[in-house]
């Protein structure tokens, strides 16, 4: 993503004010609907991928205390001016590549995406004692990310011996969208979460919500949920 690609920070007032009011009414119908699927302790990845630092300001104020970003440059492009005691708990949930990691670290606080030692061990060396999650591919398509279930333990103890803290388990559902097998995927996700002895499960996006919750996500990762439609790029 380019500067071009990224939407200005410098937003009339008017515009702002409205569009605070859209994301707060967004966000109040999205915790109403967790509330009622049984979801009331989980919480909410507002991803923002696309969207201006005046939208997650305002996604901030309205309770949401956790931002979902994809690429490195737009994190550097969007919170590079943002003093650090304003800048939020920013979950990196894009394909990590290690070479942005350096210029990532003042920015991220928990890398999500986390899928292979290397990673583990660039982490380690640049930021230690970090949070983590790994994310892990159970649809086994080639074109997602995450590490195969057969490696996910070893990966895991390998974390915890750089003294990474491995928060939880990240996972995306099937391209597809089949449901049936989307609740398989959750259901396995859960289970593995629960016999290595991790918290967090970062599961459902705004398609899947029900079936993440109901398989015991801890966290769901929504964009157009809280933000409405992506702006147009320029």
């Amino acid at each position: 993503m380019t500067g071009r690609d990224m939407p200005s920070r410098d937003v009339p007032g008017s515009d702002v004010t409205r569009r605070g009011d859209e994301i707060a009414l967004s966000i109040q119908r999205l915790r109403a609907d967790l509330d009622d699927l049984g979801g009331s302790s989980v919480r909410i990845v507002a991803v923002a991928k696309g969207f201006p630092w005046s939208d997650v300001r305002a996604a901030l104020a309205n309770g949401v205390s956790i931002i979902g970003e994809n690429y490195a440059q737009e994190i550097l492009l969007k919170y590079g001016s943002v003093p650090v005691d304003e800048r939020p708990a920013v979950h990196f949930i894009g394909r990590l590549q290690s070479n942005k990691i350096p210029q990532l670290i003042p920015f991220v606080s928990t890398w999500q995406t986390v899928d292979r030692d290397r990673l583990v061990s660039e982490i380690a060396r640049r930021a230690p004692g970090s949070e983590i999650m790994i994310q892990v591919n159970f649809t086994g398509e080639a074109d997602k990310g995450g590490c195969d279930p057969v490696d996910l333990e070893l990966l895991v103890t390998r974390a915890r011996q750089h003294d990474l803290v491995v928060a939880g388990l990240m996972v995306v559902g099937p391209t597809s969208g089949d449901r049936n097998l989307t609740r398989r995927v959750f259901t396995e996700a859960s289970r593995r979460r629960v016999d290595l002895g991790l918290v967090e499960l970062s599961m459902g996006m705004s398609s899947d919500i029900d079936l993440a919750v109901e398989a015991g996500s801890t966290m769901v990762r929504v964009g157009s949920l809280v933000f409405g439609s992506r702006p147009p790029k320029d």
